[in-house]
């Protein structure tokens, strides 16, 4: 597969503009899941997820896979945090490859599904075990499928994340949530100019101010129900400060420094789906070792202390007396 692999890019330098500023490519991969024609059917055992723990786009798939017991429809696949030149290994399984799909780097299926994509090979990405091909890598839309296609599969009592009554106000809320917050410190992180790095950073900082405001208001984005936004705003939260704040430059203020958003973002933590699968060393791993981290002596951060993770957060508490 050497040859596949090495047609893939597997950083981030076309992905960078005239002026500098990180403009993230485009997903190849976007069939949606669903019963109409052309659409991938719905099924228990068919698809494999492959996330990695930095990722918080693939992060935020697994929290909502775990939240509506969706563990054992859609099989689980995972890479190593630290992606290589090669693109995303399959080095935590036995033998370096991955145990349903054979493959040591994750390049090597987009080949094998596009022998002309000439893209990054992305997590999340969704394999049709059936095909062995890439179906879907949208992490924009991916929760959403496992939110509405997947209902059938959801466990009793199952939170319903995406409820249609709040949908128009949840899609507008993740736009901005996804460009301001979620990329929004990719494109401080990643610029290669001096304005393009000043105005994500403003971006991202005045979004987090408003934010910090809307959270002093009730418990979670909307209410007191956890939605698909929580998930996503959560994501950026827990790599914040351990990651952003220092190899992302983005470091006018920490999450610990925000009253509502730190005690949201350990409420959310303390929720097993959110907990289980943030992995701060792997975090901090993939960030400040990967290939693409500037950091040629390949130091890896100490701190900061994540223990403060597990104190109380009183949200539970402060909007009680309002429900």
């Amino acid at each position: 597969m050497s040859l596949a692999i090495g047609k893939i890019v597997t950083n981030e330098n076309n992905e960078i503009d005239k002026n500098g500023a990180f403009v993230r490519q485009t997903n190849r991969f976007g069939t949606p899941f669903g019963d109409k024609p052309g659409q991938l059917p719905v099924e228990a055992g068919r698809y494999r997820l492959i996330w990695a723990a930095i990722c918080p786009w693939a992060h935020r798939s697994m929290i909502a896979i775990k939240l509506l017991g969706l563990d054992d429809v859609i099989s689980i696949g995972k890479v190593s945090p630290v992606r290589t030149s090669n693109g995303w290994e399959f080095s935590l399984d036995a033998g370096g490859v991955d145990p349903v799909l054979g493959i040591r780097y994750l390049p090597e299926i987009y080949a094998l599904t596009d022998p002309e994509y000439d893209g990054r090979a992305t997590v999340p990405t969704v394999v049709d075990i059936k095909t062995g091909k890439v179906v879907n890598n949208d992490y924009f839309k991916l929760t959403y499928y496992w939110e509405t296609a997947f209902k059938p599969f959801h466990k009793t009592g199952a939170p319903d994340l995406y409820p249609e009554q709040l949908r128009v106000d949840i899609d507008a809320l993740n736009d901005v949530i996804f460009h301001e917050v979620n990329n929004g410190v990719y494109k401080a992180g990643f610029a290669r100019s001096q304005k393009a790095y000043e105005d994500a950073y403003h971006i991202v900082f005045n979004r987090l101010d408003k934010l910090e405001q809307r959270l002093s208001q009730s418990r979670y984005l909307f209410g007191d129900k956890i939605t698909d936004s929580d998930i996503r705003l959560y994501v950026t939260l827990a790599r914040f400060d351990v990651a952003y704040y220092g190899a992302f430059k983005t470091n006018r203020n920490r999450i610990i420094d925000y009253p509502n958003l730190w005690a949201y973002a350990r409420d959310l933590y303390q929720i097993p789906a959110f907990g289980e699968t943030t992995d701060f060393e792997a975090i901090k791993k993939g960030y400040f070792l990967g290939d693409n981290a500037h950091n040629p002596y390949d130091i890896l951060p100490l701190g900061p202390d994540v223990s403060n993770w597990h104190t109380p957060h009183n949200r539970d508490k402060q909007f009680s007396s309002s429900h």
